[in-house]
């Protein structure tokens, strides 16, 4: 079984999992997207099967009955290499009932062991009253669960010597998922963030931005002059990188306030402004005055938030859910990450619909968008360069961070995070303001 929300679809219990195949011979749960679903779909209905489900993972099923000789091991792998996109699959084929095959990619698997019974889960809180002996499985790895034996395969078919990791943390520690801290948790967490957040916002084609729970015109976009972006700290930067995509893309003037100095500035604005308000909690109290204000003064609302319900959520006239999961850690990671991913692609639609932004740019953009989870994998394997930087400069007490453009508003956020971890004092400058005055407490031995 699976709770989930439907990536493909609406939420109802014919888009739930598990999914079986036509001839109920495999059955399968997933968790991810199958980025190719739509052309296997055509295919498979095209050979004459039926589909039950809006979703995407109906396509595997379908898939391994077409593909099936007769061996389960081999069937699934020949499987994976027809399908693209992130997965944590479990199946179960009829022929083979005591045996379940998973495998994932750029989502979380573990398997729990046991004595006569394994378990398979996508984090180890949901397994920790029944064992705290775990497989954690790795991309590509291939695992054949039974209730006495567990055993892992390479992308190859080598056999793994798996590592057992024993849980020894409470309950709240468990929701760490193996990491040390939830900080690092929660960097590591930012490839299926991001992938989870651009997910239903990418047509089938690859070619356009769409926000059906928006739904907007053209006309409506023509009905603002102007757009007002308010937030405070990390969502404040987040929403000086917008504006530039917003500017750059959709040519709309933006202005960005600190949400608790809008408030006091006697703001202009009116009925043909946009405010977005950005918030990971959908709770900061400062950019719930903000949006309460902008809405007094005439202006239309929209809300980019990562919690559901949230007060400002239901504030907003319009909202866009950032779907980052929980933020434990107080120096936000993947909150920050998937605002700047909604952002961007908001500015992608807003373009599209006033014809400012050129076809192939705005296809080149959401393919970049789809890469972005491979990417951020990709700072993972550098993880070691990161320790000897800090080992370097961690027991500095001044830093500068310089940037221009869209690299300035990052580079805000970076002195943030070094302030807030660290505690070492940091500034932001543009890159041509370092020479205007700041440059005489650049000495020897400071970070720039």
């Amino acid at each position: 079984g699976h709770t989930r929300w439907a990536t493909h679809g609406r939420p109802s219990d014919m888009n739930a999992h598990p999914h079986a195949s036509e001839d109920g011979k495999f059955a399968v749960v997933h968790n991810g997207i199958i980025e190719n679903y739509m052309p296997l779909k055509e295919e498979l209905i095209a050979k004459g099967y039926h589909f039950k489900s809006e979703t995407d993972t109906e396509v595997v099923a379908h898939l391994l009955e077409d593909m099936y000789d007769g061996d389960f091991v081999g069937t699934v792998r020949r499987m994976l290499n027809r399908v693209d996109g992130a997965y944590a699959l479990e199946i179960i084929c009829a022929d083979e009932p005591d045996k379940i095959i998973c495998t994932k990619k750029e989502n979380p698997l573990v398997i729990g062991l046991g004595k006569g019974e394994n378990f398979v889960a996508s984090d180890i809180p949901a397994i920790i009253n029944y064992t705290r002996d775990t497989y954690i499985l790795s991309d590509g790895e291939l695992a054949i669960v039974t209730r006495d034996n567990v055993s892992v395969f390479d992308r190859e078919g080598k056999p793994v010597d798996k590592e057992v990791f024993h849980v020894n943390w409470n309950a709240e520690a468990a929701e760490k998922g193996g990491y040390e801290h939830f900080m690092l948790k929660e960097i590591h967490d930012q490839p299926k963030a991001v992938r989870d957040t651009f997910g239903t916002h990418i047509s089938e084609d690859g070619k356009t931005a769409i926000f059906n729970e928006l739904n907007w015109t053209a006309e409506d976009v023509a009905a603002f002059n102007k757009i007002l972006i308010v937030a405070c700290g990390t969502a404040y930067h987040a929403g000086l990188v917008t504006k530039q995509y917003i500017e750059n893309l959709a040519r709309i003037p933006v202005d960005v306030e600190i949400a608790s100095e809008y408030r006091y500035s006697n703001p202009l604005t009116d009925d043909k402004t946009l405010c977005i308000v950005i918030s990971q909690s959908g709770e900061t109290s400062d950019t719930l005055a903000a949006l309460k204000e902008a809405k007094r003064l005439g202006a239309k609302s929209l809300a980019i938030t990562n919690v559901v319900g949230s007060s400002i959520s239901r504030e907003a006239d319009n909202k866009v859910y950032t779907w980052a999961g929980p933020e434990i850690s107080v120096a936000s990671t993947k909150a920050y990450t998937t605002q700047l991913v909604a952002g961007l692609l908001f500015a992608v639609y807003l373009g599209q619909l006033n014809g400012k932004l050129n076809p192939a740019l705005a296809e080149e953009i959401l393919s970049g968008v789809k890469n972005l989870p491979s990417l951020i994998h990709e700072i993972f394997e550098v993880d070691e360069d990161m320790k000897a930087f800090a080992k370097h400069y961690g027991f500095k007490s001044d830093a500068f961070f310089l940037g221009r453009a869209i690299d300035y508003a990052v580079a805000m956020e970076g002195a943030l995070k070094l302030k807030e971890i660290s505690y070492i004092h940091a500034e932001a400058y543009a890159g041509g303001e370092l020479k205007h005055g700041t440059l005489a407490l650049i000495e020897e031995g400071v970070p720039v």
